[in-house]
């Protein structure tokens, strides 16, 4: 059916089909110290930012992207949290123990609230009566009366609460704790009905619009729990990039943002296909991130930069490889009944369309392109896409690691790796520290066993091998011959044991020996000398760990 439209495809937000010279710019805007946590109101007219090293929040007009407030906090600002009706903002200060509630009107503090020492994120019930308070440094949740701005009781959950849901039918509250454990607490009762094991180090979390699903940040495995909360199991976890912090979904659920704090990127991951779609290059230490209701842009808080950022969702992802082929969803107004879409001259192929919404396969193509969208209201803009070339791998030091895993930094070099989503080692996931075109830094995980696996690299140009990282296990030292020699050091001595191949430094009674690795089994070194006479450790130190013998230093005949 023909439906008439008066105006043309354009970007939520935007008048008309022009976009926005900052919005296309990605505005920087200046804040306070640290800035974490952010809050929409719900409206989306202003945005609350929390400022925790000078212990403030920012009040941004959303419109201009400017920011119009600063309100003083009390001591050690955790998070904010914006009531459902959007009239009080309540701002964690954990060194005072209390909960700080501001007045949207006046942006003026009216009350604060003892909750309990290390106060750090709040969340509210949909119907605004109660909030719940997560107390980082104990295994206490503060259960807040909203209407008498009172604590009418606790709830006992692990060790290092921090993060804090609450589910949209408002029966569940959802607290991460450091511990390992995400609480599931009926809010009917404020009991604990489920203890859900999560990864390593679970701190935040988002709730799907539906209310049937919990994503929990893991800041000690770098990835992303998936919670039925039906059933309240992980049902899946995906691998993200270091130091995971917050996480927002987009309106229609069909991405979850992540903010990548060590690489500085905010991970897209298709909510469908639990994967890593696109890795987006943002500001220093991105914290918090805030998806707007229309999905067309999100606030990002650069935490080292003292900034937040203004970061366009209209085309996600907004990268692929030349071939073609990417899944896109182009997010705007005015989309219905759209007839084509088109990546710079090409176009592509609509496999969805809503009203705020396509979704199209982009066609094959180079460079950067713009993103356009025809209705029968016309043609509009909604972004731009960027081709990525293939990446291609030129080194890897070191080469080797232990079976164990390690948090020894990992440098793989090559060409085009700017925005990697992945590396493997072998089939095990290495954690992306930080990238650049010509470099990523990564830290390797356990492997099932010692040897050579293949390195590969993905990113959204397409996937590089050819390098090789072996994984070794723990070496032996079975015997040293000779094994005496004169305290004037240079005996030539012959170290023999398993997984010697990969020694890294011979040492006698802790001071370097010159040496030489033969094989697997033998490596030669001469003794250096020693002070004194006596039987002393004989270390093999590799990158499965170390491994001792003895020699015997004995002083030379004299008068």
């Amino acid at each position: 059916m023909f439906a008439y439209t008066s105006q043309p495809p354009a970007p939520a937000g935007v008048r008309d089909s022009e976009l926005l010279a900052a919005f296309a710019a990605g505005t920087v805007i200046p804040v306070g110290n640290t800035p974490g946590s952010i809050v929409l109101t719900p409206d989306a007219a202003h945005a609350y930012v929390g400022n925790r090293g000078s212990d403030t929040v920012s009040v941004i007009d959303t419109a201009t992207d400017t920011v119009t407030d600063t309100i003083p906090t009390g001591a050690g600002l955790g998070g904010v949290a914006i009531s459902p009706d959007g009239t009080r903002v309540y701002a964690t200060a954990a060194g005072d123990g209390l909960v700080n509630v501001i007045d949207t009107a006046t942006n003026t503090i009216v009350t604060d609230i003892p909750v309990g020492a290390g106060a750090t994120l709040v969340a509210f019930t949909p119907d605004g009566t109660r909030a719940y308070v997560t107390l980082q440094t104990t295994n206490l949740v503060s259960v807040v009366d909203t209407a008498t701005n009172t604590v009418t009781g606790t709830v006992t959950v692990g060790t290092g609460p921090t993060g804090v849901v609450v589910t949209p039918d408002g029966t569940r509250a959802y607290v991460a704790s450091f511990s390992g454990s995400v609480s599931a607490i009926d809010t009917a009762t404020n009991t604990v009905i489920a203890t859900i094991v999560a990864g390593d180090v679970p701190i935040l979390l988002a709730v799907s619009s539906d209310g049937a699903r919990v994503y929990v940040t893991n800041a000690g495995s770098s990835s992303v729990s998936v919670i039925d909360t039906a059933t309240n199991t992980v049902t899946d976890t995906i691998g993200v990039s270091a130091m995971p912090r917050f996480l927002a979904l987009s309106p229609d659920g069909s991405h979850l943002y992540v903010a990548n704090s060590g690489p500085d990127t905010v991970g897209v991951i298709d909510t469908a296909t639990r994967t890593v779609v696109e890795n987006i290059g943002v500001g220093d230490g991105p914290l918090g991130i805030a998806v707007f209701p229309d999905g067309t842009r999100a606030y990002v808080s650069d935490s080292n930069a003292g900034t937040v950022e203004v970061m366009a969702t209209t085309v996600i992802p907004d990268q692929g490889p030349t071939a073609g082929g990417t899944t896109v969803t182009l997010t705007g107004h005015h989309l219905a009944n759209a007839t084509a879409a088109h990546f710079g001259t090409a176009q592509a192929v609509i496999t969805a369309n809503t009203a705020t919404s396509v979704t199209v396969t982009a066609p094959a193509g180079s460079g950067a392109v713009p993103v356009t969208v025809t209705t029968p209201g016309g043609t509009g803009t909604l972004g731009s896409f960027f081709y990525v070339p293939a990446p291609a791998l030129t080194g890897i030091s070191p080469a080797a690691g232990p079976v164990s895993g390690s948090d020894q930094a990992i440098v793989i070099t090559g060409h085009n790796l700017a925005g990697a989503i992945d590396v493997f080692f072998g089939t095990t996931r290495a954690v992306i520290q930080s990238v650049s075109d010509t470099q990523i830094t990564v830290r390797a995980g356990g492997a099932p066993a010692p040897g050579g696996v293949a390195v590969t690299v993905i990113t959204s140009g397409g996937s590089a091998d050819g390098l090789t990282y072996t994984y070794v296990g723990q070496s032996t030292v079975t015997n040293v011959s000779p094994g005496t020699g004169p305290t004037s050091g240079g005996t030539g001595v012959t170290i023999t044991g398993t997984g010697l191949s990969h020694t890294e430094q011979v040492t006698f009674h802790g001071v370097p020996a010159p040496f030489a690795v033969i094989s697997d089994t033998t490596v030669t070194a001469s003794s250096p000398p020693s002070a004194t006479e006596g039987t002393f450790d004989v270390t093999v130190t590799g990158p499965g760990g170390t491994s001792s013998g003895a020699f015997t230093y004995v002083s030379g005949p004299g008068i």
